[in-house]
């Protein structure tokens, strides 16, 4: 918490969108303590929610997007032999391969809100040469509503989340969090898609 802290007042909205783009490159930053800490902040007043939500979200598709082209340029050997030293172990890639292949793009929403997995979706869809168009719409729209989702929790949590982040409850509450969050956009799509196949 120390690091975040450092990195929000030392260097501002700049340090909020290197911290974001380093997270989800694969650097170990935990990306939604983060952002529910920034949230936390801006009801203090200590930075603009509306700033610092930009900062996050454009953090966050930079990143992907770096993640992406290495992806494309340097290929799944290059993840394998590498990917250990900014914690992409050789069976995370292959757990979140079978994830991709099964739900391709749709991945790219969901996975932000999945530990271990959205730093690998990036990577996966310029392995597997997804059209770039397809790629940004995708994964951008999933940065959007996961970026907003914790900032705005930790804005609304307001003074409750300083004692929050002292106790070790706090990671398991962001899990229960994320998870419930993940079942409801995964029931409305499987809802959305059973609709239009019926069409």
């Amino acid at each position: 918490m120390e690091l975040l802290k450092h990195l929000i007042f030392e260097y501002g909205y700049w340090g909020i969108f290197l911290a974001l783009v380093g997270g989800i490159v694969g650097l170990p930053v935990p990306d939604e303590i983060l952002l529910v800490t920034i949230g936390y902040y801006a009801y203090l007043g200590r930075v603009d929610i509306y700033t610092a939500l930009v900062s996050s979200y454009l953090g966050s598709i930079i990143g992907i997007t770096i993640s992406y082209l290495l992806g494309t340029k340097l290929g799944l050997p290059f993840l394998l032999n590498y990917g250990e030293k900014i914690r992409l172990t050789p069976t995370r890639v292959h757990k979140a391969q079978q994830l991709f292949f099964k739900h391709g793009k749709w991945l790219l929403v969901i996975g932000y809100f999945i530990p271990g997995v959205r730093h690998l979706t990036g990577y996966l869809a310029g392995i597997a040469r997804m059209p770039l168009r397809t790629f940004m719409i995708y994964s951008y729209v999933g940065a959007l509503f996961w970026v907003t989702l914790f900032v705005v929790t930790g804005y609304e949590l307001g003074i409750k989340w300083y004692y929050l982040k002292q106790s070790f409850e706090t990671y398991k509450i962001i899990i229960y969090f994320s998870v419930s969050v993940l079942l409801s956009i995964v029931a409305l799509l499987f809802f959305f898609r059973t609709k239009n196949k019926k069409r």
